[in-house]
């Protein structure tokens, strides 16, 4: 299939595309709860002349190819979406009220299923065999290893993976793809959550309670010592804490007070998050017990640091300027060759197989698209779905071509 097939198909599948995807949107589903969700993909996949199995407790996957001996690329799409209530004004409005599309999901999803598409009536095509995989629970950082668990990279094995993330937000036009470049393209990412307990009591006789709220205050500011005086200059680290909570009234002192964050870092062996949480762990210890109380510190939801092989992000980067010329630009113009903040449970897949990852701009700020990921009014321009389609299809096309002898 030519350059110019790619996109004159998958053009033509603008309309259906924008069908799905505004389908989906209006249905948004979390975690591994995704009745509706799975059963429409799957659905489609059957109507594409896939014959789809479920893997895992709530993904699926399907096999385009494979008539040709040869190596097997994975192209992936996460479904869920997030538990927030939608502000977006948009004809196709989540119509589950607290769950919304809100990172794109619904867009990766049908860009995927256009390449299903375009891949089953190319298949005799195929050198080797492309693997879909329609991924849960991203948001929370356990589909990903819950499919690996359940044999995601086996029968048949898979020798390189790629997948797509649209942005809004940014400056940059609608339809560009951004390609990452090798080695560490996004931070790893661990939850925490302390609990300081002390004794509660009236706020008008403090010397017969013991506050944990003033303990928890002198832990949440030490705790920021870590990065700056404890990480070696050429390390990186970053320590938030996103909530705070402390009893129900302004006259009463608590018996507890709470804090959850996350810690992220760029070390693939995650030895910095083991000296941060180490350090998070002693310095809770003494805080609390200076101030007479105790406390517990919880740590969950690991994901790691997302690994690019510079191998495969060159081809990649390679066939998306044959696809779309100016269009498609290596992502470290646009970074500096920095890591980015945010975390991708795709990372537990680019610490087996070769990974790449691209990313699509879906609405430009420069055209109304102001608000970015995760914000409840975020919108996306759904008009590039074709593009995210055609670069799905043109990766796998091309790198089974000539690596997939």
């Amino acid at each position: 299939m030519t350059t110019r097939e790619v996109i004159k198909e998958a053009e033509a599948l603008q309309g259906e595309l924008t069908a799905i995807r505004r389908e989906l949107h209006r249905h948004p589903e979390t975690g591994f709860e995704l009745k509706y969700t799975k059963a429409f993909v799957k659905q489609k996949l059957e109507e594409f002349g896939y014959q789809p199995t479920e893997l895992g407790k709530a993904g699926l996957i399907a096999l385009a190819g494979g008539k040709t001996p040869g190596k097997t690329i994975l192209l992936r799409a996460d479904m869920d979406a997030l538990p927030i209530h939608e502000e977006a004004e948009v004809e196709y409005k989540s119509q589950n009220d607290g769950k919304m599309h809100g990172c794109g999901h619904d867009m990766h999803t049908a860009m995927l299923l256009g390449a299903a598409k375009l891949l089953k009536e190319h298949e005799n095509e195929l050198k080797g065999t492309v693997k879909l995989e329609f991924q849960p629970a991203e948001e929370i950082f356990q589909g990903s290893p819950d499919m690996l668990k359940a044999g995601l990279l086996e029968d048949p094995h898979v020798d390189a993976a790629v997948m797509i993330h649209v942005t809004a937000g940014m400056p940059l036009p609608s339809g560009t793809v951004m390609v990452s470049g090798g080695g560490i393209s996004s931070t790893s990412c661990e939850q925490y959550h302390i609990t300081v307990k002390g004794k509660g009591g009236h706020g008008s006789t403090p010397h017969e309670a013991i506050d944990p709220i003033t303990a928890a205050a002198h832990i949440h500011i030490a705790l920021q010592e870590i990065n700056s005086r404890e990480l070696d200059g050429n390390q990186f680290g970053i320590f938030t804490t996103g909530r705070f909570e402390a009893g129900k009234t302004s006259n009463v002192i608590p018996d507890t007070a709470e804090m959850w964050g996350t810690i992220r870092t760029t070390d693939p062996e995650n030895e910095v998050g083991d000296l941060i949480k180490t350090r998070m762990k002693q310095i809770c210890s003494g805080i609390g017990a200076a101030f007479r109380c105790e406390t517990e510190v919880e740590f969950y939801d690991y994901c790691p640091c997302m690994v690019i092989e510079p191998q495969l992000a060159a081809d990649t980067l390679r066939y998306m300027k044959e696809l779309l010329g100016d269009s498609a630009i290596d992502l470290a113009v646009i970074s500096g060759g920095k890591a980015g903040g945010g975390s991708e449970d795709f990372a537990f897949v680019s610490h087996r197989v070769p990974t790449v990852s691209m990313f699509l701009t879906a609405g430009s700020s420069k055209d109304g698209y102001i608000y970015s990921q995760h914000h409840p009014k975020v919108r996306f321009d759904d008009s590039v779905l074709y593009r995210g389609s055609a670069a799905y299809a043109f990766a796998a096309l091309n790198w089974l071509n000539e690596h997939g002898q």
